[in-house]
């Protein structure tokens, strides 16, 4: 028997949390991006370029975006990688990459490429790419583990994962007032979006998410070296970092 996992509060099999993230997200791809600014109160933005910053991507660099989504991380490594390189954005949910696509096109990356597939068996081969990249996805993703051990495989020796997320405040403070700003989200949500329900399940996955020593400690079981996060806002969001041994 399959173990249950997490779909926020919820106890739920693989494949119905598979179905449900989705569903949330077809929901709100089209005004996504407004709900963001609105949450992170815009931080979401510098945070996602620190990712690039801390990355190591340069020109001719091959890079995975993994539950890529509206294109935000795309669009940043797409100027650095150059015309040399590429950007693969991939995700599983169709109505999320359609308006990452039209974004990016519109826009004139072409060297952004787009894949529909699920972090857990991704249709790349080993050693693909130089750095992989996810940025607020991976506690949406139903086998967390696995998909490590697959960013693994496709990353080159040397290759860097980096991945952006919501984490755990350190200060108890600063926690109590942060979920007391995420209990605004779900009014939020049904006022600009028409729906209250993806905003609290956002509210409820940053809770069961793993804390960021968990998260570094699941790097290290998937294989991953040299792994360290750096908290951003006090932790409520943290970047962690690590790269695939070189085989000696």
């Amino acid at each position: 028997m399959t173990d249950d996992v997490d779909f926020g509060y919820k106890k739920v099999s693989p494949d119905e949390k598979t179905e449900l993230v989705g569903n949330v997200f077809r929901r709100v791809a089209e005004r996504y991006d407004i709900m963001n600014d609105l949450m992170s109160l815009g931080s979401h933005r510098l945070f996602k370029r620190m990712v690039v910053e801390m990355s190591g991507v340069r020109a001719g660099h091959h890079v995975l975006d993994l539950a890529g989504g509206t294109g935000d991380m795309a669009a940043l490594f797409a100027p650095v990688v150059g015309a040399e390189g590429a950007v693969v954005l991939t995700d599983l949910n169709e109505p999320m990459m359609r308006v990452g696509r039209d974004r990016l096109l519109d826009q004139g990356f072409g060297q952004v490429q787009f894949c529909r597939a699920a972090a857990e068996n991704l249709p790349f081969a080993d050693a693909s790419f130089d750095c992989a990249c996810i940025s607020f996805g991976l506690r949406n993703f139903t086998d967390k583990d696995q998909a490590l051990r697959e960013l693994l495989r496709v990353l080159q020796p040397g290759g860097t994962l980096i991945v952006l997320e919501f984490s755990k405040p350190e200060d108890p403070l600063l926690g109590n007032a942060y979920r007391a700003f995420q209990a605004l989200w779900p009014a939020a949500g049904r006022a600009l979006v028409g729906d209250a329900h993806p905003y609290q399940y956002l509210v409820e996955s940053i809770a069961v998410h793993p804390d960021q020593r968990a998260l570094k400690q699941m790097f290290e079981d998937a294989g991953f070296a040299d792994v360290s996060y750096h908290n951003l806002a006090g932790g409520v969001a943290a970047i962690h970092r690590g790269s695939k041994p070189v085989a000696v």
